[in-house]
């Protein structure tokens, strides 16, 4: 974080409130690793329903669908537009008229309830 500060170098724009800037610098460098380590996790699920490779990959595509199957209709919407149409949550918000925050809610739960679902096919 200090870092980012020192790279602006002496040329830089003069900041109002060094605080604020190196207290917003540390958020958003914690939000990169949060976003980092979900990316990771979700693509579990994906790469296993991939491989054509494995032996099991038509009974996960089934256990996917019939979970999926399961879900409420705006979870399942807000999934399919999120990891099948590869939308933002921003973008997912705005054409919904919600919340990001919302989104990254109910993405987060749906993505904990078919991992918990799917569990025998991720190794889990």
């Amino acid at each position: 974080m200090f870092l980012r500060l020192f790279r602006r170098g002496s040329d830089a724009q003069v900041l109002e409130n060094e605080e604020s800037y190196l207290r917003r610098a540390a958020i958003n460098a914690a939000l990169d690793v949060i976003r980092a380590r979900q990316s990771d996790r979700t693509s579990e699920l994906f790469d296993l329903a991939a491989e054509p490779a494995q032996e099991n990959t038509g009974e996960l595509r089934q256990a996917m669908a019939r979970a999926l199957s399961r879900l409420e209709p705006r979870p399942a919407e807000i999934f399919a537009l999120r990891f099948l149409e590869g939308f933002s949550n921003p973008q997912i918000a705005r054409m919904l008229g919600i919340s990001q925050v919302l989104v990254a809610v109910i993405v987060h739960r749906t993505r904990q309830r078919l991992r918990k679902e799917l569990g025998a096919y991720v190794g889990r």
